[in-house]
């Protein structure tokens, strides 16, 4: 018989000490750096491509530390909101509210209190549209996504995704003070990459999820059936991609990235739904970490097109 004591029981019978160090490691897991981190990948990109060049140095850091409040309030309600399901995962189950490292009241107050600065950091140092769009892409990640989908609908990623769409208008924003035909194209390909990106996720911790009663695509359905949707949402995202070309217009340098990455993408997407279809699970996080990739190049070509001379 196994004599292993339970993750919980481990942490309340001897509780990791407290220390300044450790107190802020534990409120900066809650705002989800990872996640804030991808999300600040595209909010300087689309800033260069708003203003035609750099923009002023000081507008993109302000930017970016308003951005970086918004997504971690975001993602500290979520975890707050989330932390009954967090306890029955494997793969959450040394968040800060699981271990008890931070009270529900504490993490409760931070997420206001972080939401709250966004909104007026952004509204101080670039305009209200920034702003308003800091505040609308809370309230869409933690009401929409969060309190109204995620346990509700196998769609719950499709729709609440459109939370992580906003660092790209805030950044447009932030420079122009409006919202144009580009901005809307860039919102678009994260948009529909958000599905291709994270269903493949699903399909690695389907278990996981499906312990926490939460129906992500890769619970409710088959492997075929999510690698087919993996697919489609990768052409789709790909295809997107190639709009921006003649509406902003990009040069050469991210026509030959958006062709290359795009291609590879599409390729791994394939290799996994072939998988499916085989009986086999396939490697689903190669093709996670490959739309990480993927975002990530083109985002980069997207910053460095316009600043070529040619």
């Amino acid at each position: 018989m196994s004599t292993q004591i339970p993750t919980q029981s481990r942490t309340a019978a001897t509780p990791p000490r407290r220390t300044l160090g450790r107190t802020v490691k534990n409120y900066v897991a809650l705002t989800k750096p990872r996640v804030m981190e991808l999300l600040l990948v595209v909010t300087v990109p689309a800033m260069i491509l708003a203003a035609g060049g750099l923009p002023n140095l000081w507008l993109v850091l302000a930017t970016l530390i308003g951005g970086a409040m918004s997504a971690g309030s975001a993602g500290s309600f979520n975890c707050y909101i989330d932390r009954d399901m967090d306890r029955k995962m494997k793969r959450t189950e040394n968040r800060p509210l699981v271990t008890g490292e931070i009270s529900d009241r504490n993490a409760l107050v931070f997420s206001w209190v972080l939401g709250v600065l966004s909104v007026a950091w952004l509204l101080l140092t670039t305009n209200w549209l920034a702003a308003a769009l800091s505040a609308a892409a809370i309230f869409f990640y933690v009401v929409i996504y969060t309190l109204l989908l995620k346990r509700h609908s196998e769609q719950n990623i499709i729709w609440g995704g459109i939370a992580g769409c906003f660092p790209v208008l805030i950044g447009w924003a932030a420079v122009t003070g409006d919202l144009a035909w580009p901005a809307w194209i860039f919102f678009l390909i994260i948009f529909l990459w958000t599905p291709a990106h994270y269903w493949p996720l699903s399909m690695r911790y389907r278990d996981d999820y499906a312990a926490a009663g939460v129906p992500m695509l890769g619970v409710v359905r088959g492997r075929v059936t999510v690698g087919l949707q993996v697919i489609l949402y990768t052409w789709a995202t790909v295809a997107s991609s190639l709009l921006l070309i003649p509406v902003a217009p990009m040069g050469w340098v991210y026509t030959v990235v958006a062709l290359a990455a795009g291609a590879h993408f599409i390729i791994e997407a394939h290799r996994l739904y072939g998988s499916a279809i085989r009986g086999r699970e396939g490697k689903p996080m190669r093709v996670f970490h490959g739309s990480i990739t993927y975002l990530s190049l083109l985002s980069l070509a997207i910053a460095i097109d316009p600043l070529l001379p040619f």
